[in-house]
């Protein structure tokens, strides 16, 4: 989920920049200190925009810089258990699928892929039913939820588990597959209680 936090915080502006717009090298300074990160409590800082309220400069001893209080909106995504994202999938491996959600990408162990058996075909990668149709592969368009979020220091070190067993989830395709597979089973059973 994303989410604007308004920020009140303090940056340094070294020498060099005394003749540049204070706000901007606000917003450079702001922006490599924070941008990519994560913290714990908000989740991945996106982007760091709409600095204002900077406060005149303080200078310590011994430090050359100014010293200034600011005010900023920072973007942030954090995953939370239960929400629905769309995604794309952007790594296959045999034990899974990575789906890429926004700025960070969730893991679809293969037992959460469908409710079906899957098999992963290595040659095309490519995981497939043979008793639903359902195929998974590298760059399909998905629907997934949440199921457990592990956010640790990095992007890189956390952890987001999702599943597409639920109705109405994974491929939008899907949907229409599972509605024929239906159709076709009960036929059958009407043939069976003619007979």
């Amino acid at each position: 989920m994303y989410a604007i936090y308004h920020i009140r915080d303090s940056f340094k502006m070294p020498p060099e920049s005394f003749d540049k717009d204070i706000a901007e090298v606000a917003a450079d300074v702001l922006q490599a200190r924070y941008e990519g990160k994560i913290d714990k409590d908000i989740g991945l800082i996106v982007a760091i925009f709409g600095i204002k309220d900077i406060t005149d400069g303080t200078i310590y001893p011994g430090d050359p810089s100014t010293h200034h209080g600011v005010e900023y909106d920072a973007l942030t995504y954090m995953p939370k258990v239960g929400e629905v994202v769309a995604g794309d999938v952007s790594e296959m491996v045999e034990f899974g699928a990575f789906v890429r959600m926004g700025p960070m990408d969730g893991l679809v162990h293969v037992s959460q892929i469908a409710g079906d058996f899957l098999s992963f075909d290595r040659k095309t990668q490519t995981f497939v039913s043979k008793k639903s149709g359902k195929t998974l592969k590298k760059g399909d368009s998905v629907y997934a939820k949440v199921s457990t979020v592990s956010i640790k220091s990095s992007v890189k070190d956390s952890k987001i588990a999702l599943t597409m067993r639920s109705d109405g989830l994974g491929k939008p395709d899907w949907a229409e597959l599972e509605a024929k597979r239906l159709r076709a089973e009960a036929r059958g059973k009407s043939k069976n209680q003619k007979r």
